[in-house]
């Protein structure tokens, strides 16, 4: 297959380069695109900027640069974008398959960029890929193949306003504790199996594979504590490497309050680096702003937030 230059197959520009906390939120309508590698980079709902048109769905945007060089999705609904990011529209007619082949076939190129530091804000657009997708490819029922389904749980709208928002401490909240560290080479030895090994990495949830062994109970939340304060959603059972904190409730928390709350949390990601790690000590003294009711925690809203978004009925 032939391979020319990504700026060949599509017009290729520089997103808003918005800074989020600058955006309003009062009428939430607008996807707002950040440097992220889930929910289609999707990190908040912002209102309209009466001077700025948003991007219509349809666009690939691509991360230039950090943890998630090169994330690369088919934005659904029109969006805004934050800084370091860039938007192509294709120069011909093509569907929603062709536009995701053309996304993996982006993130494809990650290895490129293993060096530390280096971004793709110049070489992006002269990146290689196929000139054209196959046939039979295009044939295939993207959403059956992977069993989603992109309606939300919930038909009605939930109005996301940080009016009745305030700060909660998460030593309040959870139970903050370290996990048991597991080395590679040891769940190598046990074998392959269902349970997640969750590391540092800001990727695939931190999950780097699934072996035969677990050391920890699932429904908590995961912090690493190593590099930049990553959290996830563990829903199952797990092993896991050093530098992995756990957050266990003190609540009854579900898979969606569960989302909402590592949402927020990897907003705050600014605050961690390699000199200054998400201790234990540091997420103890740590406090979010969440929904509330009450002066508690307003967990039925975060829960019907989820449920209201698209793809939630695939979660």
């Amino acid at each position: 297959m032939k391979l020319v230059p990504l700026n060949s197959i599509f017009d290729i520009e520089y997103g808003n380069q918005f800074d989020l906390y600058k955006m309003d939120l009062d009428d939430p309508e607008i996807s707002f695109i950040s440097r992220s590698s889930q929910n289609l980079g999707v990190v908040a709902k912002v209102s309209k900027d009466q001077n700025h048109e948003p991007y219509p769905a349809g666009l690939i945007t691509v991360t230039l640069g950090g943890t998630y060089l090169l994330s690369s999705f088919v934005q659904q609904e029109p969006f805004y974008t934050a800084q370091n990011i860039k938007v192509l529209t294709p120069k011909r007619e093509m569907d929603f398959r062709e536009k995701v082949f053309y996304c993996m076939a982006i993130q494809s190129n990650r290895f490129r960029y293993t060096s530390h530091g280096r971004e793709a804000n110049v070489t992006l657009d002269h990146l290689l890929v196929p000139s054209e997708v196959r046939a039979k490819w295009l044939k295939l029922d993207i959403d059956k193949l992977l069993n989603i389904s992109a309606n939300p749980i919930s038909g009605r709208k939930v109005k996301l306003s940080i009016d009745q928002w305030r700060y909660f401490n998460l030593k309040d909240l959870f139970k903050i504790t370290g996990s048991k560290t597991t080395s590679i080479i040891d769940l190598q030895e046990i074998g392959f199996g269902k349970y997640p090994f969750v590391t540092t990495q800001a990727t695939n949830n931190g999950v780097e594979g699934f072996y035969a062994l677990y050391t920890e109970s699932g429904n908590v939340l995961t912090v690493d504590s190593a590099v930049l304060g990553y959290c996830s959603y563990q829903p199952e059972n797990f092993s896991a490497s050093d530098h992995v904190e756990k957050l266990i409730p003190n609540f009854s928390m579900n898979k969606y309050i569960a989302l909402f709350l590592v949402t927020i949390f990897n907003q705050e990601q600014y605050r961690y680096n390699y000199g200054r790690k998400a201790s234990q000590e540091r997420i103890r003294d740590r406090s979010i702003k969440l929904p509330s009711k009450n002066n508690r925690p307003d967990w039925q809203f975060m829960e019907d937030y989820i449920k209201s978004l698209p793809y939630s009925a695939s979660i």
